[in-house]
């Protein structure tokens, strides 16, 4: 009950902060306007979307195969790969190429926050540097993610003059252009001073084990590209069969996330490596020495098997389906857990094992439907949350089934 009540305060917080909501208006508005233009000049989006719905139904259906396909795939290219049936398997891999007291730079990863990672990281006595902007910003107000793409949107620009200046000891406006340069002068250094970079990805082929990153801010491109050692934490419904595939899927996300075409997209197979002495391979370049990519199941493989909760692993994380609830509009990520809005209800009960808050999430839901319609993927989440409700409300075991030990 207690988790019940610390929802309800948070969440009634959250609806009567102007703050949250003049930030959300902002930032709702400027989405809506963005992905209008892109799907404008780029119609073919939506067929394409129902050709990656058929891509993600099909593969999630084989995810151990397309996992041990990819970790295949990893290993001739000299890379390392693992797979982690358990969040617990994937901290003790990573500690265990990490250790301790390094300096470690990491992109955006929703994976990564399922476990804690950051957080994990530094108890190990590493530190670490989110070096998303957004993320950036949270991490420095002890905060939590608010959004999957957006985790500061919460965040008005006052707020993070205010932050960037007790940081740098300066007077800044609120210039947003000032505020971008300045969160660019305190990372910078620490890309090319790190000992590892993380990353996530967006979708991975598994016939070639290729990782594809797509990016705004070239942050990943360095976090990934400058450290000697590279590691990758991805949730096991990020592979598809083929390269091809994941061509299809990649585009589909950045369109519906708002962007004609996003200003990186990186492609990663293996560690660095050159043949420019005398045709003989050589790894270790100017990039990573070093490849480490853990798919981690911590439930997929489960709840792939529910004929209608296993929709929520089709989810692309473009995150436009939050931009037009109703309910996370007037109080951004406090209607979820790591996850947000309906669809999150489904991935903390049965994927992050905390029953309780998805029960909350679940019936804050207004089945409304509205995010469906904005989904690439058409994903029924009010059909989802009436399911997950019967659930919680008919024999809470079924739910816990699903959490892993």
């Amino acid at each position: 009950m207690a988790v019940f009540k610390d929802y309800k305060k948070q969440i009634m917080n959250a609806a009567h902060n102007e703050r949250i909501g003049l930030a959300l208006s902002r930032a709702i508005k400027s989405y809506r306007a963005n992905i209008r233009s892109a799907l404008q000049k780029f119609p073919h989006t939506y067929q394409m979307a129902e050709e990656v719905r058929q891509i993600k139904e099909n593969a999630i259906g084989q995810m151990e195969k397309l996992a041990q396909q990819a970790c295949e795939a990893i290993e001739e290219n000299k890379g390392k790969a693992y797979i982690a049936r358990t969040p617990r398997d994937a901290l003790e891999i990573i500690d265990g190429l990490v250790g301790k007291g390094k300096l470690i730079v990491k992109g955006k990863s929703m994976t990564s926050e399922e476990i804690d990672l950051r957080e994990h990281l530094e108890k190990q006595g590493n530190e670490v540097y989110e070096t998303d902007l957004g993320e950036f910003i949270i991490q420095k107000l002890g905060s939590r993610p608010m959004h999957i793409t957006s985790p500061a949107i919460h965040v008005p620009k006052e707020d993070v003059a205010e932050l960037f200046s007790k940081i740098t000891g300066q007077t800044l406006s609120t210039d947003i252009s000032s505020l971008v340069a300045t969160a660019r002068r305190l990372l910078r250094e620490k890309y090319f001073a790190a000992d590892i970079g993380m990353s996530g990805a967006n979708v991975v082929a598994a016939d070639t084990g290729t990782l594809f990153l797509i990016e705004n801010e070239g942050n990943i491109r360095l976090s990934t590209g400058a450290p000697p050692v590279h590691i990758a934490l991805v949730g096991m419904e990020k592979l598809v069969p083929t390269f091809g595939d994941a061509c299809k899927v990649a585009e589909v996300t950045w369109r519906f996330a708002n962007y004609t075409v996003p200003s990186y997209v990186s492609l990663v197979s293996g560690p660095s490596k050159t043949g420019d002495i005398e045709k003989v391979t050589t790894y270790g370049a100017h990039g990573p020495a070093e490849f480490h990519v853990i798919f981690m199941d911590a439930g997929r493989t489960r709840l792939a098997k529910h004929p209608v909760l296993r929709q929520a692993l089709y989810c692309l994380r473009c995150g436009g389906c939050l931009y037009e609830c109703p309910v996370f509009a007037v109080t951004a990520g406090h209607f979820g857990d790591r996850y947000f809005a309906g669809i999150g209800a489904v991935w903390a009960a049965l994927l992050t094992g905390d029953i309780e808050k998805g029960a909350a999430v679940a019936y804050t839901c207004l089945t409304c439907g509205r995010c469906k319609v904005r989904c690439p993927m058409k994903i029924d989440t009010p059909e989802m949350v009436v399911e997950l409700r019967a659930l919680l409300t008919e024999d809470s075991g079924q739910a816990v089934s699903f959490k892993l030990e």
